[in-house]
């Protein structure tokens, strides 16, 4: 769904008339325009995934899965002057869309806190100009990729907030999730904060689950409303499964599931289990078993990049097994599918919930540091020291910077901080180690929120939503959108409403969720202690195809960008793997290497203009 919005002013419609030319954003694009006339919206979509509603010469539209309720827009337009009057709507709106509103030359344009939806800015042609891509405006503007901040990308397990954000496109910029952009009428632009995260204190049991619940469902029903068939993923893991079962086979949709055979008997008997048990409730539905040795195998496909995304992507290992389920899900008539990707980022007990819990109720805490301890074999005593230590997110962050070449850190080490310890790979330069440690001393780096609890979840929340949306940009090619109800911005917010001490509760597995799907999900599933993992999967992906990997390190894009040696990585993918976690680095430069590979040779390679 790729489009541009343009602000309300000669500028602007000149820049229009450039894009709405052949040569422009293409031969299916469509106009919105302002009350003026002027081009205002130019772009690609499904006409299900827009609403729009008019109060004279105000405009409001939503650009992806929303209500679709024009009555109360339509009133509530009327009454707003200001785009931050637009406030009080995107705080209450379900789902995940963006928002455009035209207000008398006024344009306020904003996506989604979870990420899954995102506005990108640039200024061409003297005005500012945004869309829901950043390679979009990079493609129109004739700008190269910014090699600077692809070194970033190369951090495993994950690029900290803020550094993966900025967009890897020389002159764009991406605008947070919690803040709007706002078009004037003289073509400048401001952005302004609409949503800060709650404070955590609805209780689980007395009020959180069941307002938890209503929210997930509502996601869920957005998403089957329209009635056809939708799939899902029914892997026999809670989240899967309490999204199969608030479904249905009785609803407006017809539902699909699918279940990837695991290579590992022992993940496949556990999965499958539970799997079973869910299906037996949905007697109506089409169940379809994948067995494991009629798809492709995890690294197909890594050396033929399938599409070009805005950034690397960092499934790139399972990219082929994804687009063979799109196929087979498509074949069965599904127009979209549900996946369970979320639920773990949302709902997990994490150390940072303890650090937390441990400051406001030491007391209550200690039997869950007690747990925490058995549980990841951390003597005691390192680990209240661990609790103790409590360094501002800019420290935290600059502390990174003095370990990101030492070897990964003990198993056994406790770790409390605001997010993963993160390390740059072997095979990484000189000059790429040194950008990630000035990037990561950079002072004046803000947490997403002022308790390391609820920093945590948002950032994994929307290191998912990019990934999902990613992952959409490549199914709906496929005429399969993907969606992720738990990053549903209500979902979010009420996850982050719900008490620490609740989320951190060590006794019971994703507590939040435990608790809201009680009377949907059946019980021996809310108490299942066993998750399968998929280890086998890697090491055999990797066996079969890595020589073909290798080959890619005969012109490694990545070396000639000065940030990786070729080598080494040939080393990396060549020699055998101890355990399953130094998949991760390798995983990382493979998503930066395909990203390169799939893009034009201008933009790949050449500076920009």
């Amino acid at each position: 769904m790729p489009f541009v919005i343009l602000p309300d002013s000669p500028a602007g419609a000149a820049v229009g008339e450039r894009l709405t030319t052949p040569q422009g954003l293409g031969a299916n694009q469509e106009v919105l325009a302002h009350a003026s006339g002027r081009p205002w919206i130019v772009g690609e979509w499904d006409p299900g995934d827009l609403v729009r509603v008019q109060a004279g010469p105000r405009q409001l539209v939503l650009l992806g899965c929303t209500t679709s309720d024009t009555g109360p827009l339509r009133g509530a337009l009327r009454g707003y002057d200001e785009p931050s009057d637009l406030d009080r709507l995107a705080r209450t709106l379900p789902g995940a869309a963006h928002l455009v509103a035209s207000l008398d030359g006024h344009v306020r344009a904003q996506g989604t806190v979870s990420a899954l939806r995102q506005i990108h800015h640039t200024t061409w042609c003297g005005v500012t100009i945004a869309a829901d891509r950043p390679d979009l405006l990079a493609r129109i503007t004739g700008t190269g990729i910014a090699h600077d901040l692809l070194a970033r990308h190369l951090l495993a397990p994950t690029t900290p907030w803020p550094l993966g954000e900025a967009p890897l496109w020389q002159g764009v910029s991406c605008l947070p999730g919690d803040h709007y952009l706002h078009q004037l009428p003289d073509g400048t632009h401001r952005t302004r904060r609409w949503w800060s995260p709650p404070q955590p204190h609805l209780s689980l049991a007395r009020d959180g689950a069941a307002l938890l619940r209503v929210r997930i469902a509502q996601a869920v029903s957005l998403r089957t409303r329209a009635g056809g068939t939708v799939s899902a993923d029914l892997s026999g893991g809670l989240d899967s499964t309490s999204l199969c079962l608030l479904v249905g086979d009785r609803g407006p949709a017809r539902l699909v599931t699918n279940r990837w055979e695991a290579m590992d008997p022992a993940n496949d008997e556990d999965d499958g289990h539970w799997a079973r048990e869910a299906s037996r409730a949905l007697p109506a539905a089409e169940h379809v078993l994948t067995p494991h040795d009629s798809v492709p195998s995890w690294y197909e496909g890594v050396t033929t990049p399938a599409y070009e995304p805005e950034g690397p992507f960092p499934s790139v290992r399972t990219q082929a097994q994804q687009l063979a389920q799109v196929r087979l899900m498509a074949q069965r008539g599904s127009t979209r599918h549900l996946t369970g990707h979320g639920g773990d980022e949302l709902f997990t007990a994490l150390p940072a919930h303890l650090h937390a819990f441990a400051r406001s109720d030491p007391l209550a805490a200690l039997p869950h540091i007690r747990a925490t301890a058995a549980l990841h074999r951390w003597p005691l005593l390192p680990t209240l020291g661990a609790l103790g230590r409590n360094p501002s997110y800019g420290d935290w962050l600059a502390g990174l910077a003095d370990t990101v070449t030492a070897w990964p850190p003990r198993l056994g080490r406790p770790e409390f901080g605001w997010g993963t310890p993160v390390r740059t790979a072997p095979w990484a330069t000189p000059d790429a180690v040194e950008a990630v440690r000035t990037a990561l001393r950079e002072p004046g780096a803000q947490p997403l929120a002022p308790n390391r609890a609820q920093h945590m979840t948002l950032e994994l929340a929307r290191e998912c939503g990019r990934t999902i949306r990613r992952l959409d940009q490549l199914t709906s090619r496929h005429g399969v959108p993907w969606h992720a109800p738990y990053l549903d911005d209500r979902v979010l917010e009420t996850v982050l409403s719900i008490r620490i001490a609740d989320r951190a509760d060590t006794s019971h597995y994703k507590p939040p969720l435990a608790a809201a799907m009680r009377t949907v999900v059946p019980d021996g599933l809310l108490t299942r202690a066993s998750k399968a993992e998929f280890s086998r999967e890697a090491y055999a992906g990797l066996a079969r195809h890595k020589h073909a990997l290798a080959e890619l390190c005969d012109d490694l894009h990545l070396a000639r960008l000065g940030l990786v040696d070729a080598e080494a990585v040939r080393t990396a993918i060549l020699q055998l793997h101890p355990r399953s976690l130094t998949f991760v680095p390798l995983d990382r430069t493979l998503a930066c290497e395909t990203w390169l590979r799939s893009l034009p040779a201008r933009s790949r390679l050449a500076p920009a203009p």
